[in-house]
This record gives C-alpha cells, sequence and structure tokens, in this order.
C-alpha cells in the first residue's frame, strides 16, 4: 500500500499562484528546471546535453535552456521551427528522430541542420540526397536493455549492430560523415547497468569500424535518466559515476565525445498537475474500493499511466483514515483509467471539488496531451 500524504516541495508558492485557477493544469517551477540542468553539467562535465524538446516544448522552459547553453534534440520541423524562432542557432541542434520524411530532412538542411540519427538504408539514402555531407549517428537496437525501464523505447528503434556496420560503410560510400553511435537504454531506466551492456556494445563496433577505417567521434547515449516517482532513483550523481567508469573502462584514454539526451531526468521533477475529484463512486454497496474520477486522464495528460508505468506520487489536502482507489479520467473511454491494479489510497473524506497534485509531472504531460478529447481542451501549462 502506498500513501500519498505528503506536500510537494514549493507547496506555499504552488498554492499561491494556483488557488483560484481552474483545473487541470500544470505548473511547473523553472527554477528546478535549472538546477537540474547544472546538476548534469556538474556530474558529466565533458558532454554536450542536448535536452530533448519532446520531454516538455514550453517555450518558457526551452527560453530558460537556452540562456543556460543547453543543446536541444528535435524530432520534428515543428520543433526545429521552435527553436529558431527563439534564436537557437542549427548548430546546437540534432535531428534525432530516425522516422521523418524526405522533404523534412531537406528542410532541416536548409534551415541548417548538420546532425541527423538514423537506423536503416532508406534513411541512409534519403540524408544523403537531402542533407549531403552531414554528420550521422546509428541507433543501436537495444531490446535487451530497455526491456528493465518503466516505458520501454525497443523494436521499434535502432537496428542490430551487424547492420549497423553496413549502414556506416554505406553512409560513407554515400558521402555522408559516419559520426558516432547512439542508443536509448529506454525512459525511465532505473537499472545503471543498462548502460554498461549498450556501452559495451557501442565499443565493439567503434573498434570493428576503426579496423576497417572509419573512425567515429561520438557516442549519443541518449535520455534514459529517471525522475522520482513513486518509486525512487538514485541521485545523478550514482548514474553520473557509473557512467563514466563504464566509458572509461571500455575506451581508456581514447573516449570518444559524449552527447545526452535528458528530457524526463532534466523536467520531469519540475513539474505538478493540479486536478480537481469529479465524483467518487462504488460499483456495489459491498464494493470496497471507490472509484474516483478526476480532471484529467490518460487523453489530457497522464498518458504515461497507461499499463500503469509511470506511478506518480499524489498529495491530497485531505486527512484522515484511507482506503483503496481506483483513479480514472474524465472521458467516455474504457482506456481512461490510470490505476486500478495498483493500490492507491486517498482519504475517506475525499469528496468531489476537492482537489488532488500529482508530483514530478513535468515532462510528457502537456506534449502528450490530446487536441479535443470528448471536448477536453489540452492541459494547460504555467511556468513559474
Amino acid at each position: 500500500m502506498y500513501r500519498n500524504y505528503y506536500p510537494p516541495a514549493d507547496w506555499e508558492k504552488i498554492m499561491a499562484f494556483s488557488k483560484e485557477k481552474e483545473t487541470p493544469f500544470l505548473v511547473v517551477l523553472l527554477d528546478r528546471v535549472q538546477e537540474k540542468y547544472r546538476e548534469f553539467r556538474t556530474h558529466f562535465p565533458a558532454a554536450k546535453i542536448y535536452y530533448a524538446v519532446k520531454a516538455n516544448p514550453g517555450v518558457e522552459l526551452l527560453a530558460v535552456l537556452r540562456d543556460l547553453g543547453s543543446y536541444f534534440d528535435i524530432a520534428s520541423i515543428h520543433e526545429l521551427d521552435r527553436m529558431l524562432d527563439l534564436g537557437v542557432t542549427p548548430e546546437r541542434l540534432s535531428y534525432g528522430n530516425t522516422i521523418k520524411k524526405a522533404k523534412d530532412i531537406r528542410e532541416a538542411y536548409e534551415k541548417g541542420v548538420r546532425l541527423f540519427t538514423s537506423d536503416c538504408e532508406a534513411d541512409i539514402r534519403n540524408l544523403a540526397k537531402e542533407a549531403p555531407g552531414s554528420r550521422v549517428f546509428f541507433r543501436l537496437l537495444m531490446d535487451a536493455v530497455t526491456s528493465d525501464s518503466d516505458w520501454p523505447l525497443s523494436r521499434k528503434f535502432g537496428c542490430q549492430p551487424r547492420m549497423a556496420i553496413d549502414l556506416v560503410m554505406l553512409a560513407a560510400h554515400l558521402g555522408l560523415e559516419p559520426y558516432g553511435i547512439s542508443f536509448h537504454v529506454g525512459s525511465q531506466q532505473r537499472e545503471i547497468s543498462a548502460w554498461d551492456a549498450a556501452i559495451a556494445q557501442a565499443h565493439s563496433l567503434f573498434e570493428w569500424l576503426d579496423k576497417a577505417h572509419i573512425r567515429l567521434q561520438a557516442m549519443n547515449m541518449g535520455g534514459g535518466f529517471p525522475a522520482d516517482y513513486l518509486v525512487k532513483s538514485n541521485p545523478l550523481s550514482i548514474y553520473a559515476e557509473e557512467i563514466n567508469f563504464y566509458v572509461k573502462a571500455y575506451f581508456g584514454d581514447s573516449a570518444p565525445v559524449i552527447y545526452l539526451e535528458p528530457g524526463r531526468g532534466l523536467v520531469g521533477e519540475a513539474g505538478v498537475l493540479v486536478s480537481e475529484v469529479v465524483l467518487i463512486s462504488k460499483k456495489s454497496k459491498t464494493d470496497r474500493k471507490r472509484w474516483v474520477y478526476t480532471d484529467v486522464g490518460v487523453f489530457n495528460g497522464l498518458m504515461e499511466t497507461i499499463d500503469e508505468s509511470i506511478k506518480y506520487p499524489i498529495y491530497t489536502e485531505k486527512t484522515g483514515e484511507e482506503g483503496d482507489v481506483v483513479l480514472a479520467g474524465p472521458t467516455c473511454d474504457s482506456l481512461d483509467i490510470l490505476y486500478e491494479d495498483f493500490q492507491y489510497q486517498l482519504p475517506l473524506s475525499l469528496e468531489s471539488g476537492d482537489r488532488l497534485y500529482w508530483l514530478s509531472t513535468g515532462a510528457y504531460t502537456t506534449s502528450y496531451s490530446s487536441i479535443e478529447f470528448n471536448g477536453f481542451p489540452p492541459l494547460k501549462t504555467y511556468f513559474l
């Protein structure tokens, strides 16, 4: 049983701001984003930090990271244009999405982007035609290591090492610059050993290609750095100590340039999502579980509760005896059940109109929110 009764940090600040605001909405504390970025810089001093824009594309947040000197990983032309509008030069951008149209490659290239990621022959040929001479990361398939993460990124992205070698050779033949190997160990990855296995695979490719007279320059370790939810993670310093050790152990004094693409790990803990209880019901007179319906759900911010993958800490001002609840969203879709198997507990005194505060919701909430499913508007975000 998990008890969820503790106020979030900066509680008074959040309350003063949100008291009269209509729910649901997300509050992002920009000072926490600044602190986390500096933490990444401290513990990975030699790495290039590329914030994954998809995690939270709020202009105010992006501007803060821009001013701190961050680089940015983009996944679409829309994200590219947003960064350019903010005055970020294309030299600070990487087009990391392996799934992209030829016309989008051309547009990115025309706007100055020269760093791409790929994992298949068709995309390599598109890059050679539409973005000649560009640098390319080759993404490895990481099924074996992503299975331990809370939000795996397996199957869809990357290729097997043998194919990666073929793609590197093809890219070089077509006039592209084979720049490095990339991987992603899975979003919200708490098992630090996952990076060990991934770095080992990347190192073997560096060695093989070096013998083929193709010297790669960089290793992109993607994201995967966890935020604290109900299940706590090690501090970033511990991840950095181990990961830096792995890099040194495999590469010695010939380590490549290291790229990181944190999203959740950088902005997740900076967000508090404020919602309201719509209804509380039971399915029978003897049912010991209450169904608590809130005005935020799978389709307007809490997509990562699918399969109960991400378990957010929840706070309410109500106190007293607690009981098990099923938490569900407001839409008329049976998928919109947030937590049924995992036993959240909320006070028996909880009533319609009470507020619930979902902690560590700074990442993948507004960016997953639907436009107008069931007529509900996208999740509103405020930056403090």
